[in-house]
């Protein structure tokens, strides 16, 4: 019998705990406090933090920090609201930082 591998995941960098998977990435091309990040349309595992209106890079958005569920470590934010029009998909999508995260069965 051979290991069964199973879906692609990436994990909190600190705890290992299951945060998302890759078949969830929208987009490898976004800036997160620390760099790189990555847009998911999920995540699992994780907790937020208080609505706050935030200035980023592309206007005014009312965003959640995302914690790990187990160790609490920040690692990114969840878009709740966003008020220009161009940037309405990103409503109810997560930003998780490359450097927080790290793959599991690749």
């Amino acid at each position: 019998m051979g290991e069964v591998i199973g879906p692609r995941l990436y994990s909190c960098c600190n705890c290992r705990n299951h945060v998302s998977l890759h078949d969830d990435i929208i987009s490898k091309a976004f800036q997160g406090k620390n760099g790189r990040a990555f847009l998911f349309s999920h995540a699992m595992n994780v907790v937020t933090g208080p609505k706050e209106d935030r200035h980023l890079l592309t206007g005014l958005h009312t965003v959640v920090d995302v914690y790990c569920g187990d160790c609490r470590e920040v690692l990114g934010w969840k878009y709740e609201r966003a008020y220009e029009a161009s940037q309405k998909y990103k409503e109810g999508k997560f930003i998780l930082e490359k450097s927080k995260i790290v793959k599991e069965n690749w």
